[in-house]
């Protein structure tokens, strides 16, 4: 009589035996096969009249060897750590900065628009346009705006190309006590609120194809630096301009919006009916790569 009982011995007809796992261990690790992924193998060896196992088991038993991995023994793509977290409470506190190129009348030749943004306001610092990427000119950049304004800032995040990361600009930033911080490889969300600039840059309305020269890629860059700055309505800031938010005249702007929409719900409450006006404001503080919720 059979035996039913839960934990009985049971025999599964499509187990894979001891030895279809030591063959398709080794050839999963030979020469020929240890750089390719089980996808690859099994119709592989279909090719060649052979069938083992699917690619779901090939995948399971590879994990149960801890296999699931590069098995010719090349390294392993470097992990890189998250950049710090870095909170925005008022201006010039976290800046961020790019470059982005600009083409040219010339295919393949570009201008390179060096930008620096405070992610608080949303307000663009400063900025200069070259004809090549050098961390002379991004030191010069930094060199005229603390000159000229005599700011001072806690916290600079940028990519991690050579202009951002040269010795000249590193030894210049050392001396204004400003921590640094960059983006990991190819990880353009470690760096969201410059290339969101770069995308409103390059979708503006009149933004050129290509430029003529240096000369028209500045004028243009300069136009555009003064409608960001003083007429763009910025969604992210509570749709004022940057320099609103930056000399704090958008407190008393988001304050009369409020009191204009309360005064509408006095008028025709049943535009409303019980859900409350939307109160108009600005984020208190902004993060730069907010940690990760842990379970």
């Amino acid at each position: 009589m059979e035996d039913k009982r839960k934990g009985s011995h049971k025999k599964v007809v499509r187990k894979i035996t001891s030895e279809k796992k030591i063959e398709l261990l080794e050839i999963a690790n030979s020469a020929k096969y240890c750089d390719m992924s089980p996808y690859e193998v099994v119709p592989m060896l279909l090719d060649q009249g052979r069938y083992i196992c699917s690619v779901r088991t090939i995948y399971r038993l590879l994990g149960k060897e801890d296999l699931i991995h590069q098995r010719d023994g090349s390294k392993n793509r470097q992990k890189r750590a998250r950049p710090p977290q870095r909170i925005a409470s008022g201006p010039n506190m976290v800046w961020c900065w790019d470059i982005t190129w600009l083409p040219t009348a010339i295919r393949g030749l570009f201008f390179y628009a060096y930008v620096i943004i405070d992610i608080f306001d949303r307000t663009i610092v400063g900025w200069s346009v070259h004809d090549r990427e050098s961390d002379v000119y991004s030191r010069d950049l930094f060199k005229s705006l603390s000159r000229g304004e005599d700011i001072v800032f806690e916290y600079l995040h940028s990519d991690n190309g050579s202009p951002m990361k040269g010795s000249t600009l590193m030894a210049f930033l050392d001396s204004l006590n400003v921590k640094v911080s960059f983006s990991r490889p190819r990880t353009s969300n470690d760096n969201p609120y410059i290339e969101s600039l770069f995308k409103t840059l390059k979708y503006s309305s009149g933004y050129p194809i290509r430029f003529r020269d240096i000369e028209h890629a500045r004028e243009w860059m300069a136009d555009f630096v003064n409608w960001y700055n003083t007429k763009h309505l910025h969604s992210s800031i509570g749709y004022v301009t940057p320099k609103q938010m930056r000399d704090g005249s958008a407190v008393d702007i988001f304050k009369k919006r409020n009191e204009v929409m309360q005064m509408a719900k006095l008028k025709n409450p049943e535009y409303w009916g019980s859900r409350d006006t939307i109160c108009w404001g600005a984020p208190e503080e902004v993060v730069l790569n907010p940690e990760m919720n842990k379970c």
